[in-house]
């Protein structure tokens, strides 16, 4: 391999790297604490002959920020100087709870959003009903598991709202899915 060739190849894993850097720090247009990268929606960035090409997955398929999610990686990349951009949406395999990054748990937490805990583990095929106790969802605002579900949808779908009876401050959960 020639000099000009390894240079090259550094290069363009080193223009990935800026690019994978300035997708990974794009904030959730819902969760503004988090970003895409610490949510586990960031899949891949590649560059590719000048073009950036970014995946992700919604948290769920009808997610409605999705578009503003697009947006938002495109805006990004174009203002670091990426003149060509793609944004692919991958649905498979689905989005889980479980890829939400140990620093994006600690930001929901520390914003008054109480984390989603380990995501249920169905069988493919029909899901099961299965009847039991209900979860208590801790407060992230003083830790007790003393709450109460207010509504089982809260400011989007992906989220709960429930109340503390210990300190009685509101507060949204994030559903495992």
């Amino acid at each position: 391999m020639s000099g000009g060739t390894s240079r090259g190849a550094e290069g363009a894993r080193g223009e990935e790297a800026r690019a994978r850097a300035v997708a990974a720090a794009v904030v959730d247009p819902e969760l503004p604490m988090i970003t895409l990268d610490e949510l586990g929606v960031l899949r891949e960035v590649r560059v590719e002959d000048g073009r950036v090409e970014v995946s992700i997955t919604p948290t769920y398929t009808g997610c409605p920020a999705l578009d503003a999610m697009r947006d938002d990686l495109r805006a990004r990349l174009t203002g670091a100087g990426f003149a060509d951009v793609r944004v692919r949406t991958v649905l498979d395999p689905p989005w889980t709870t479980d890829w939400i990054s140990e620093s994006g748990r600690r930001s929901l937490a520390e914003a008054g959003v109480s984390p989603p805990g380990p995501a249920p583990r169905r069988p493919a095929g029909p899901v099961p009903l299965t009847l039991g106790p209900v979860r208590r969802i801790r407060c992230p605002h003083c830790g007790s598991a003393d709450t109460t579900e207010l509504s089982r949808f809260a400011a989007t779908a992906c989220k709960s709202l429930h109340r503390c009876n210990g300190c009685r401050e509101p507060f949204e959960h994030v559903k495992e899915i």
